[in-house]
């Protein structure tokens, strides 16, 4: 799987690095303690200082992505995932390296920003975008929702991520609609629903076909 799409692999990890190079440009702009982390409010309360900011954020980007691109590679059951579910891992970690970094220097440099909607507006699209792969996966130990029923069953598998599907498009939109309310407990509270929904109706789908 690396070395048939290992061109890919290292173009999304040039992007994934791209906010150090972006970093170095401004790097006199920015003040020494930059902020790293924001509160339910949206209010900076965790910071860093530059060197965390520019090269330590991307780095541990690209040790995610490798890492993540490595454990699909030595799935079991590798054949099993599909080249768009292999394109979905690779460009993930680069688009959350983008966006953070970019949120990041926004308020390193005085750009005041509303967390409490870009954030929402970011990960219902991130949720919309997985909704539409999970009814593709086939099954395997790396893509997907897995727990002792699907993994078990092929057909537990199949019904659970097109439940998923739905329940991800779905809910992604509705975040986002939300989103003006600038409430992340509502972000919050309509994520856990996303993973409890599919669990869920994984877990009464094994009980009907114990049944049968």
């Amino acid at each position: 799987m690396i070395k048939k799409n290992l061109k890919q692999l290292i173009f999304t990890s040039i992007i994934i690095l791209i906010p150090i190079v972006a970093g170095l440009f401004i790097w006199n702009k920015l003040p020494d303690e930059i902020p790293i982390h924001f509160n339910s409010e949206g209010i900076a309360d965790g910071f860093g200082g530059k060197g965390i900011a520019v090269f330590g954020m991307p780095l541990f980007m690209l040790a995610v992505h490798w890492v993540c691109i490595f454990v699909t590679a030595l799935d079991p059951k590798s054949k099993n995932i599909t080249e768009k579910s292999i394109h979905l891992v690779l460009w993930i970690t680069p688009a959350i390296s983008i966006f953070v970094s970019g949120i990041i220097y926004s308020f390193a440099l005085g750009y005041e920003l509303n967390i409490n909607i870009i954030f929402p507006i970011f990960f219902g699209l991130f949720f919309i975008v997985i909704g539409n792969y999970l009814p593709k996966c086939k099954q395997n130990y790396s893509i997907g929702i897995k727990i002792p029923w699907t993994l078990e069953s092929e057909e537990n598998w199949n019904y659970t991520h097109r439940l998923a599907g739905k329940t991800w498009v779905f809910c992604g939109f509705l975040i986002i609609a939300l989103s003006f309310l600038k409430n992340v407990w509502i972000f919050m509270a309509i994520t856990i629903i996303m993973v409890l929904i599919p669990v869920v109706g994984s877990y009464l789908f094994h009980k009907k076909e114990n049944k049968k």
